[in-house]
């Protein structure tokens, strides 16, 4: 998908860069902030784009798919364009290339915080919070950060990972921002960290995130969409939203989107990969799909 409109937008870029960068912090002082994170039927449509910052570019067979800056800005322009899309997910070196394109105004922006625990790696679950700070976010005037919570019972670096989860919750929660925290119940297989996806995995990866942080008024979880979703929903009355994954079944998981999204607590999608390198390449009529869901 790389076309002259990718090459000059990374020209574009990069001499912005160069000689004038303090254009980046002009353009986030300048952005008309959304002012809601919903759209105009009462949902959130949130685009992700942290995966990179953790080494994880591969969609499908392709393993740099996402590691073409220049297509996923275009991809990300696209889809932010389209009706009821509410907002981006990303970390700084993405959204401030967004900010220079100038495509934010109106539209809810969450910080990626933490991306250390490279995708593959030994330390993986051990995932510092080395990108946004609560801080950062607040002087952006961006609206939230978002933490990736892995909870190994294997790994000694898990209570360091939720000790950081819940300072980043109290440090959000002081500014009065959303805290977007994606758990997870993890196990390492064959030396490699898979999430374990069952209901049960998934119910107490919630009932431990939500504990987290002396106040939950401004947490929010981000989950996956699993088997037997009204009992996993019931663990708490935190607000939701859904998480997209890398998705084989584009049908199937439209309609597995779309059964959970009618359960109470359910906000909304934060989907990134299935939406911008869809199956058929059509990234407007993958995001247009998922926004009819909600």
């Amino acid at each position: 998908m790389t076309t002259r409109f990718a090459t000059d937008v990374l020209r574009r870029l990069v001499a912005k860069r160069v000689h004038d960068p303090e254009a980046i912090a002009e353009a986030a002082a300048n952005r008309v902030q959304a002012e809601s994170p919903f759209n105009d039927k009462g949902r959130t449509m949130i685009i992700a784009a942290d995966h990179p910052a953790r080494g994880a570019n591969a969609v499908g067979g392709n393993p740099t798919a996402m590691a073409n800056r220049g297509e996923l800005l275009e991809r990300l322009c696209l889809a932010l364009d389209r009706p009821g899309v509410t907002g981006v997910l990303a970390t700084a070196d993405i959204i401030d290339d967004l900010l220079l394109l100038g495509v934010l105004d109106g539209k809810t922006v969450i910080g990626s915080m933490n991306r250390t625990g490279l995708a593959g790696s030994s330390f993986e679950i051990d995932d510092r919070f080395a990108c946004y700070d609560a801080e950062a976010i607040e002087r952006m005037r961006f609206d939230g950060g978002k933490t990736l919570t892995r909870i190994c019972l294997d790994d000694p670096a898990t209570p360091s990972v939720l000790e950081n989860t819940a300072k980043a919750i109290n440090d959000l929660a002081d500014r009065k921002l959303i805290a977007l925290v994606e758990p997870f119940l993890s196990v390492r297989t064959d030396g490699r960290i898979k999430n374990d996806l069952s209901p049960d995995a998934v119910i107490k990866s919630i009932t431990i995130a939500a504990g987290l942080g002396r106040s939950s008024a401004y947490t929010w979880l981000k989950l996956p969409v699993v088997d037997d979703m009204e009992r996993v929903l019931a663990s708490s009355t935190l607000p939701a939203v859904l998480l997209g994954g890398e998705v084989k079944n584009p049908d199937a998981a439209f309609a597995a989107w779309q059964r959970a999204l009618t359960q109470p607590t359910v906000q909304g999608l934060v989907v990134g990969r299935s939406l911008l390198y869809p199956h058929d390449g059509d990234v407007a009529k993958a995001v247009d799909t998922a926004v009819g869901l909600l």
